[in-house]
């Protein structure tokens, strides 16, 4: 069957199977491997996109669910140029990151989160994000980008780096920073994952673990 989708700004008709799942479509027909494949249960949040406004985990959609649809994948947030995004420079900065295996679905995530509750307070950005799951940074950064770029109104803009700076010092980051250089694949989606099978592995023992 025909399936037609508009994936970051290009339009594009696919013959699928009626079955395909949505992240199946982005990754293998459409080559867009920044969406990640974790727990195939939609309880780690690692494949989420952004359909039509709104944030859907892709594992738990059919293609054909969503035909017509506008599909953001973290690879459209970046621009032709390069230029990040500033919710993912927010999250190379503020080292809302570490392994990056969920980095690509967080990030949307808290793209659709600061859109849709620009005003949201600490307590329901933790609400909000809890269908993402990170093994790795204990999540306190990321819920500190999402109340300092969403509660000051600044997250359209490129300004979010300044109104963030005073949050973040190298003391109240978690672990120790790493390379900046080393984290832009993992938030760009441009990158091989290079411990994909460890990171599939360890995703689902934790969604198994949570039941």
């Amino acid at each position: 069957m025909q399936v037609q989708l508009t994936v970051n700004g290009k339009a594009h008709v696919l013959d699928l199977t009626p079955n395909t799942l949505l992240v199946q479509a982005l990754r293998e027909d459409l080559h867009l491997t920044g969406t990640h494949v974790g727990c195939d249960t939609a309880q780690c949040g690692a494949c989420t996109v952004i359909a039509d406004g709104q944030s859907v985990k892709s594992c738990n959609v059919l293609a054909a669910q969503i035909s017509g649809a506008s599909v953001t994948t973290i690879e459209g947030l970046t621009a032709p140029d390069g230029t990040m995004h500033p919710m993912q420079v927010a999250f190379k900065d503020c080292h809302g990151l570490q392994c990056g295996f969920c980095s690509t679905g967080m990030v949307l995530s808290a793209v659709d989160l600061c859109t849709h509750h620009p005003q949201a307070s600490e307590t329901e950005i933790r609400e909000l994000l809890e269908g993402n799951i990170c093994r790795c940074t204990g999540y306190q950064n990321i819920v500190r980008l999402a109340v300092t770029g969403g509660g000051k109104g600044v997250f359209h803009h490129a300004g979010l780096e300044a109104a963030l700076a005073k949050a973040f010092t190298p003391e109240a980051a978690a672990g120790v920073p790493i390379d900046a250089g080393d984290m832009n694949g993992d938030i760009h989606g441009s990158a091989a994952y290079r411990a994909h099978l460890v990171g599939v592995m360890a995703q689902r023992a934790f969604a198994r673990a949570l039941g």
